[in-house]
């Protein structure tokens, strides 16, 4: 039986749908069954997966507004805390996915590693754009105040103009300055995850395959990240012209998980006719 929230059509009834799904439901007001439906099986497979207690942010894009894709699902509270989004710039939100225009648009995750974040992490961002970049980032940060940390995810294919430069698609940065370098991809459309189970070991996953790891010390930035672009100390820079579909911050996860989170992933985005 299907009850009905306050202004909202909902696929609820007692022991259907996780209360985490009902309450980002609510939030951003999303009407649409098929939506609703998405978003139940992610949170139900996340949660099978053993996923979900390891996300701190999850930004499913769904809606087609500003106002829908600015919830984190793991906390859909409008705030600050909860590490919802706050867009800034040229940005085109569609039921597609968020399209950053790569030139000042961006979101403000509001969410500072060294506070949030464990040398446990991970970062994922679904790309639905084909399209050659250089020097661009899809989120993270940068901080000079300690040592330059960085946390970063971008998928590109073409030649990175700096210090060791080499082809790659995507560039994982968590160690201080060091990059996981790989050969760039036929189109930079598709899942991209990074992930760090310890303080030292950063693998890099891309539609489902392990592309490689890369070892070192760091340590986590005192910045925010943005989700479009890099927030370099306090300013955002290195703007993605990519449509992001799904992202994603959390804790570190096993290759199993990885591959899990993809499956999930890309079932969500399978039933919402938008998966690459």
């Amino acid at each position: 039986m299907i009850r009905r929230g306050v202004g909202v059509q909902s696929f609820v009834s007692a022991g259907v749908v996780p209360n985490d799904a009902q309450a980002f439901i609510d939030a951003a007001g999303i009407t649409d069954a098929t939506q609703q439906s998405a978003i139940n099986t992610l949170v139900t497979d996340l949660k099978g997966y053993g996923i979900w207690t390891k996300m701190k942010a999850i930004y499913p894009f769904v809606g087609g507004t500003a106002t829908t894709h600015k919830y984190n699902l793991k906390d859909p509270q409008d705030t600050d805390a909860a590490f919802r989004l706050v867009f800034s710039g040229g940005i085109t939100h569609s039921s597609t996915g968020v399209l950053f225009g790569g030139v000042n648009g961006y979101a403000d995750s509001f969410l500072i590693p060294s506070t949030s974040l464990t040398n446990s992490t991970h970062f994922s961002f679904y790309s639905r754009t084909n399209q050659a970049t250089s020097e661009t980032t899809e989120m993270g940060c940068f901080d000079t105040s300690s040592g330059v940390p960085i946390s970063v995810l971008a998928i590109k294919t073409s030649i990175f103009s700096g210090a060791g430069s080499s082809n790659y698609d995507i560039r994982f940065c968590y160690l201080n300055d060091a990059n996981l370098k790989l050969t760039p991809p036929a189109s930079t459309a598709g899942y991209a995850i990074n992930t760090k189970l310890s303080g030292t070991t950063t693998k890099a996953f891309w539609n489902n395959s392990s592309l490689g790891t890369i070892t070192g010390t760091n340590a986590l930035p005192n910045k925010k990240i943005y989700i479009g672009a890099r927030n370099s100390d306090g300013t955002a820079s290195l703007f993605t012209s990519k449509q992001c579909a799904f992202a994603s911050i959390g804790d570190g996860l096993t290759d199993t998980e990885a591959a899990n989170l993809y499956t999930a992933v890309q079932a969500y985005q399978t039933t919402l006719s938008r998966n690459v």
